[in-house]
């Protein structure tokens, strides 16, 4: 079944693509929940117009999106959580715990698009995120996860 994303998917594709995916999947989640819609050919030549439009604006927001990347790419975070014998972590650090850092620092990324290498994090010590800011703009985010101060 061929369908139009109106909006990010994850691990599917991005607003405006055309994918292929199972029947099922289409009719019973993304047709439903508005995710989709079915790739007629009428609907193909519509996005086809509308994406030619688009191209300049487009060309803007990824300017801002990269400038936004170069900014991160600054920046040194490190998170504090309480942490037991051996740098183990009493719970864990996730990507919430990471967009809440960046956005003390004036960075307002959503959560979604914000994924740590290996899930969330149990140790302390340095890792790294993959954030999203554009489909065309990633940036690799290294940040360190600390020990509280007793």
């Amino acid at each position: 079944m061929e369908l139009i994303l109106k909006e990010d998917v994850q691990d599917l594709g991005f607003k405006d693509d055309i994918v292929t995916v199972k029947n099922g999947y289409g009719r019973n989640f993304l047709i439903p929940q508005g995710l989709a819609d079915l790739a007629t050919p009428s609907a193909k030549k519509v996005l086809a117009e509308n994406l030619k439009q688009r191209a300049h604006k487009e060309k803007k927001i990824i300017d801002e999106a990269q400038k936004v990347a170069d900014a991160l790419k600054q920046l040194e975070i490190r998170i504090t959580a309480k942490a037991g014998a051996g740098d183990k972590l009493f719970g864990s650090v996730t990507n919430i715990d990471l967009a809440a850092a960046l956005d003390k620092e004036g960075h307002q990324i959503d959560r979604k698009f914000i994924n740590i290498k290996g899930g969330a994090i149990k140790r302390t010590g340095p890792y790294e995120a993959i954030i999203r800011l554009h489909r065309e703009v990633v940036v690799e985010f290294p940040f360190e996860v600390v020990a509280e101060a007793k």
